[in-house]
């Protein structure tokens, strides 16, 4: 019986269901104003009024406050992207704010002067919806300059603007037409219609960032508060709850200005979960090779720092570690091990005779002669100029001198070419110390080494030395 799970991914026709559900799930939840307009509209006394004017004042100021701040950390946003979309928002929000204000300023006069108090709410929203829109047209425009976003000219230029169309409605308030219903309705009207043009651009071109999403839901509000205004009468219910829509669509959107504020402070690059997805897995991929790389540099930073750059055998300082390791596992084991200090005879006179490429070249090609005489785990250190030594594991003091002599012959049998010259003249000394017979300690155990090479050396060159005064002759 196989008692696996399935550990398939689900076929493509689920994915589009789930899709579709999510699809389904925000366009409902978009709507949910919609269907509260539709139960005032077909179930609730129109006529049923709510006149407040001191709620109304402390709501609209509130609002307008809302307003400003939410309009300052758009600017600060714009200022550091220079995202066009977060310009025209941060005109949006203000041009608002100051046709909006003057909706609550004007409360007391909604009896004497109703449409000096009535206009101005339809005009905030359908200057907001404008420039909302021409904001959404420029969506995933390259940023504006530094220079273009400190610029002070045309701030104050559409501050103006904006006290000229509080002008305008006030103009119009005070004309006989004021209270023709096409006034209001071309003005609430045309807020729907900028907010309905702002969801079909979204839709149209297919901007599914998490902030165009809270967008989209917001502008969607925005003119289903429209729609709802246009319903209402002054005062009654479905005209509180046109009020309730907008700030529902305008708390949204200042929620997505705070996550920009808070991220990439720009609209245009916060991401979908798909995005995210893709973008993470490049990311890891690009991680993982970095760290491959960085692994492969260190390793050959390691290697370059414990080797000699000409003869690639380990320096001084890697040789000594080796040694220090080889005390440690013989103290436990009991094992001994041996050192080689091996020095090329006459080296000098070589590289006065043919020069230091000749002699470096004469250097390599003694490392190589060592690595093929010696076993594998056995460790080959250049510790001076022609000075080398030789780490042995577990090897005693006549198992040294064995390998020891070894490599003494083969270095001497060994034909050189320098430039198509041969030199049968490179031979080399060796001393040969082990450890506990000839020390416990590693300064002990080189020294005594070192000290059998020059004996070596003094006794005739080309011969091992592993006692004092007792040189082994070379074999026949």
């Amino acid at each position: 019986m196989n008692n696996s799970i399935a550990t398939d991914e689900p076929s493509e026709a689920i994915h589009l269901i789930i899709k579709i559900y999510a699809c389904l799930l925000l366009a409902g939840f978009a709507f949910v104003p919609a269907y509260l307009t539709g139960y005032l509209y077909f179930f609730q006394d129109p006529s049923l009024l709510f006149e407040n004017h001191t709620f109304h004042i402390i709501a609209i100021t509130a609002a307008a406050l809302e307003g400003l701040f939410v309009t300052y950390v758009t600017w600060c946003c714009y200022q550091s992207s220079g995202d066009p979309l977060l310009r025209w928002m941060t005109l949006g929000f203000l041009g608002f704010v100051m046709t909006y204000a003057l909706h609550g300023a004007f409360t007391g006069l909604a009896h004497s002067h109703l449409w000096l108090f009535l206009l101005y709410g339809p005009a905030s929203r359908l200057v907001m919806a404008i420039l909302l829109l021409v904001g959404m047209l420029s969506y995933h425009q390259p940023p504006d300059s530094a220079a273009q976003r400190t610029k002070l000219r045309p701030w104050l230029t559409w501050i103006g603007l904006f006290l000229l169309v509080d002008l305008a409605v006030a103009f119009v308030a005070n004309s006989q037409v004021a209270g023709h219903p096409a006034v209001r309705l071309s003005l609430e009207g045309g807020a729907l219609v900028f907010s309905a043009l702002n969801v079909a651009v979204l839709l149209l071109r297919r901007f599914r960032s998490p902030l165009m999403v809270i967008f989209a839901i917001s502008v969607t509000a925005f003119a289903l508060s429209s729609l709802t205004f246009i319903l209402a009468r002054p005062w009654n219910h479905m005209w509180w709850l046109g009020h309730a829509i907008f700030a529902a669509g305008f708390f949204l959107l200042s929620y997505g200005v705070a996550q920009a504020f808070l991220s990439t402070r720009s609209f245009s690059k916060i991401y979908s979960q798909g995005e995210l997805m893709v973008r993470l897995a490049e990311a890891m991929a690009y991680t993982e090779n970095a760290l491959q790389e960085l692994q492969r540099t260190n390793q050959e930073l390691g290697h370059l720092a414990a080797t000699d750059p000409l003869t690639g055998a380990d320096n001084r300082r890697r040789f000594m570690e080796r040694v220090e390791a080889e005390i440690d596992r013989a103290k436990r084991g009991g094992v001994p091990f041996s050192v080689l200090a091996l020095d090329l005879d006459n080296f000098k006179s070589i590289n006065d005779r043919f020069g230091h490429q000749v002699g470096d070249d004469i250097l390599k090609r003694f490392v190589q002669e060592c690595l093929e005489s010696i076993r594998p785990y056995d460790g080959v250190a250049r510790v001076g100029g022609e000075e080398f030594m030789i780490l042995l594991p577990q090897t005693s003091l006549e198992g040294a001198r064995v390998i020891a002599e070894r490599l003494r012959n083969t270095i001497a049998t060994t034909s050189f070419n320098i430039s198509q010259q041969r030199l049968t003249t490179v031979t080399v000394s060796i001393g040969v110390s082990q450890y506990g017979r000839d020390g416990d300690a590693i300064e002990e155990i080189l020294r005594v080494a070192d000290q059998r090479l020059y004996d070596a050396k003094h006794q005739g060159r080309n011969c091992v030395v592993t006692a004092i005064k007792t040189v082994l002759q070379p074999l026949p």
